[in-house]
This record gives C-alpha cells, sequence and structure tokens, in this order.
C-alpha cells in the first residue's frame, strides 16, 4: 500500500504524516504539488501547515493552484474519482481540499472553512468526538471523546446555506464535533476554538473516501506526543486508529 504525502511551500506536517503512515505498516511517498504522479498511490494525505505564510484563504489559494492548472486538475480529478481511491485532508490541507468538491464525488455538501470567530491563531488540545459517518478513516471510532491537537487560524467551517449544513447533518457525513469539558457539543469559545456552528471539525465524502479534519491526527498518533494519556495505554495513541484504518481498506 503506498500513500502519497503531497507537500507544497509551507507544509509542516507532511513529515508527521509520513511517519504515522510507515508506523501503520504502508509506504508514504513524498508527492511535490505539481510534479506528483497521482496513479502510482492508493491515497492522499494532504497535510497541515501554512501555505503562502498562512495569509488570508491559504488554503483556497492552494486549490486554486489545482483548479487554474488544467494538467493538475485532470490528475487529481481522475485520482478523485477511482473507485479504489481516498484521501484525507487535515488543517491546511483540509481548507484546501474543501476547495476542490467541485472534483470529488459526494462532496457537493462540504463547507469551506474560513477566518476564526476569534480573529486570532488558536492551538492548543481540544476535545473532540468521533461521529457515525461513512469516513473509512474513522470506521469502528464512532462515539469516541479524545484529546487533539488544533493550529489554525481559519478553521471555520462555513455552509453555502443551513438547507446545505442541515443535508449534511441529515446525511451523517459531519464526521467530528468539538466538546466542552461535559462532553456537550461545544457552541462556544474556548472549548469550540473557532466558532464552527454545531461544533463541526470534520466532514466525510458520502462514500467515505475523502474525509476533512480542522485538529491534527498526525501530531498526537503516538502516546509519547500526548500532553496526558491513560497509564494503560501502550506505544499506540488513539489517533494512531486512523492511519492503521487507511492500510484496512487497502488489505
Amino acid at each position: 500500500m503506498r500513500i502519497g504525502v503531497v507537500t507544497f511551500p509551507g507544509t509542516l506536517d507532511d513529515r508527521d504524516a509520513a511517519r504515522a503512515v510507515k508506523y501503520a505498516g504502508a509506504e508514504a511517498v513524498s508527492l511535490w504539488h505539481g510534479d506528483a504522479d497521482l496513479k502510482g498511490v492508493d491515497a492522499v494525505i494532504l497535510p497541515g501547515g501554512f501555505s503562502y505564510g498562512d495569509v488570508l484563504g491559504a488554503g483556497e489559494g492552494w486549490a486554486k493552484t489545482v483548479l487554474f492548472n488544467e494538467q493538475i486538475r485532470d490528475q487529481f480529478q481522475a485520482f478523485f474519482q477511482r473507485p479504489d481511491s481516498f484521501s484525507l485532508g487535515v488543517c491546511n490541507g483540509c481548507q484546501m481540499l474543501s476547495n476542490l468538491k467541485t472534483l470529488i464525488p459526494g462532496a457537493e455538501l462540504w463547507p469551506r472553512f474560513v477566518r476564526n470567530h476569534s480573529e486570532q491563531f488558536e492551538a492548543r488540545f481540544s476535545l473532540v468526538r468521533v461521529e457515525e459517518s461513512p469516513s473509512i478513516f474513522l470506521q469502528g471510532m464512532a462515539g469516541s471523546h479524545m484529546p487533539i491537537a488544533i493550529s489554525h487560524g481559519e478553521g471555520r467551517a462555513e455552509f453555502s446555506s443551513q438547507k446545505a449544513m442541515d443535508r449534511l447533518l441529515a446525511s451523517n457525513q459531519v464526521a467530528m464535533r468539538f466538546l466542552n469539558n461535559q462532553g456537550q457539543i461545544a457552541a462556544t469559545y474556548p472549548a469550540n476554538p473557532n466558532g464552527s456552528p454545531d461544533g463541526i471539525t470534520g466532514v466525510s465524502s458520502s462514500d467515505g473516501r475523502a474525509t476533512l479534519m480542522m485538529p491534527h491526527p498526525e501530531r498526537v498518533y503516538r502516546t509519547v506526543q500526548n500532553s496526558w494519556h491513560p497509564d494503560d495505554w501502550g506505544e499506540d495513541g488513539a489517533w494512531m486508529r486512523i492511519f492503521r484504518n487507511a492500510r484496512k481498506f487497502v488489505d
């Protein structure tokens, strides 16, 4: 199994994602944006980082380098439409992939991710709940309440309309929500760090082959990367499961 980790100027978390992939027993292939050969990989990860120095709309700018280049756009579209391919976008990669939704089957209801309501960069451990969704990365994890790293200035989910959000909810494509300390959906700051409606911070395509999330699982996939963990945890952190799920999907 080969997973391509797509990098772009400013990408920070490509090595973390690659190490998580390798730790799961798969082969990680570094793909430089623009020169990437997506035919030779089973999956792609669009990692976090700060493309364009994280100026406003940085993820959208990254997406436009695909949408406005016919050769690159055709390659990404062919990859997304392959029935055996799958993809994960994290943080900046989440923003980027959300803006490619016209190329991705079953992604028409996805939001875009815009400036935090706090008007500032937010970085901390946050609590999330994994929801029941088709996402292949999150299979067997629904109902889990887990801490995870966040690090973003533009993480607020913005829907084209209330109807689009309602349809996404009804189709079980919401994959992850922020929780407060009482285990309830976080509606207010700081438990909800960006102001996303209904605590939404991860979504899936209708067939589960494409997943977006604003938090960073690749930063906490090992137990030692967590600021706290139960005493009975072994080497693997809770978020290692998503990378093992990716391998399982192919195997």
